[in-house]
């Protein structure tokens, strides 16, 4: 492992034995005194959380504590689904501010993610953790593109939670059940942001000539659904059709239309909700506004895996906290450790954590955005493709 960074996971299922085991093995490793260390738990363990925190932070010492409990767990090569597990992370990043993110007052307009805003420099990166039932994460990074559009974040919502009132995020020595936390590291850090999407295009892209909010009614003049008939008759195999029978079929929408030509990582995906035999319009979960580029994408296991490597291909990292969609591990890949494994055949054995999130976070086209069935990836120590912080 590095030296300046170790993590270490426990399946454990007593939480005294397991947190006790991975602590031990990341001080083994790094030492104490670390400038940032996460700890994420699956639900097993989840009333712990305190204890478990309480002991990460009285015998490792790290300037900052952040972390949650979340349905499955991911650590190095591994990823633990549901059953009872503590992963632990630690480096020495430099300077790092923690953040306590409130949920507003739902009878106020108040800025859902003013805290974040007003800390630390203009750049750099932050690792957010949100519960689901009360961070409105889209509207936030919308608010930290207009106040810090340099601040790029990695993370996601915690996934333990059933209902309201009942995640459990944990920032120093206190856990809350709702808004958010988060760690903001400083300019020195040598860190990356990633994010695979997890699709692959199909088609051409194509204008969009008419629409109405999140409604498409024509892609270079002809009804959006002909437009897709059209691929489906003339490009797709059977194995393809199923593909968007199962609802994998998502809409890429340019991130930079400047751009001469348009690949993968130029679009920002999101899910075809439905289509309209009619009048050929097609219901997204975006609005998009008429003359925006669109290509539509196919979303599968295969899809998934090669975007994945594709992302990563290039990259060195002397670490990595990966941010998954609990769609993902043997939901989606029928396999166990997918992502896991596909992190480390990239870039070594490296210590790695995370945890599987009801929303990942991570930016697209250097802008902030919530995402569904993708996995987000913060690598530290980073070098490469593009290894300043973005």
């Amino acid at each position: 492992m590095s030296g300046d960074f170790a993590a270490a996971l426990s399946e454990h299922p007593v939480p005294a034995h397991a947190t006790g085991e991975v602590v031990g093995q990341v001080i083994e490793s790094l030492g104490t005194a670390p400038d940032l260390a996460v700890v994420f738990v699956t639900p097993p363990h989840a009333g712990a959380l305190e204890d478990i925190a309480g002991a990460v932070g009285a015998t490792l010492a790290p300037g900052v504590l952040l972390g949650c409990a979340a349905e499955s767990v991911i650590g190095p090569r591994r990823e633990v689904e549901q059953v009872a597990a503590v992963s632990l992370w630690a480096g020495r990043v430099g300077p790092v501010t923690p953040v306590r993110v409130e949920p507003p007052d739902p009878f106020t307009e108040a800025d859902p993610i003013a805290a974040l805003a007003e800390v630390g420099a203009d750049e750099g990166i932050a690792v957010v953790v949100g519960d689901p039932f009360s961070f409105d994460a889209a509207s936030g990074f919308d608010s930290l593109a207009r106040r810090k559009p340099g601040l790029m974040v990695a993370g996601g919502m915690a996934s333990a939670a059933r209902g309201p009132g009942a995640s459990r995020l944990v920032l120093g020595d206190r856990v809350y059940s709702d808004g958010a936390v988060a760690a903001v590291l400083g300019s020195g850090a040598r860190a990356r942001t990633l994010v695979s999407q997890g699709c692959r295009p199909i088609g051409s892209p194509w204008a969009v000539t008419r629409s109405e909010g999140s409604i498409i009614y024509e892609l270079a003049g002809q009804p959006a659904l002909d437009r897709l008939m059209h691929i489906v008759e003339q490009d797709l195999s059977s194995a393809e059709l199923a593909v968007i029978n199962r609802g994998g079929l998502h809409l890429g929408v340019v991130v930079d239309e400047h751009r001469a030509e348009f690949g993968p990582g130029d679009f920002l995906v999101r899910s075809v909700r439905g289509a309209d035999r009619s009048n050929g319009a097609m219901a997204v979960a975006a609005e998009v506004e008429v003359g925006t580029t669109v290509q539509f994408h196919l979303q599968d296991a295969a899809a998934a895996d090669e975007d994945l490597r594709a992302t990563l291909a290039g990259h060195q990292a002397s670490s990595a906290l990966i941010f998954s969609c609990n769609g993902r591990g043997t939901r989606l890949f029928r396999v166990a450790d997918h992502d896991a494994d596909v992190v480390a055949d990239a870039l070594g054995e490296i210590p790695a954590a995370g945890f599987m999130a009801a929303g990942e976070f991570g930016p697209v086209g250097g802008r902030n955005h919530v995402h569904g069935l993708s996995a987000s990836l913060l690598l530290l120590g980073a070098t490469g493709v593009a290894a300043d912080a973005s």
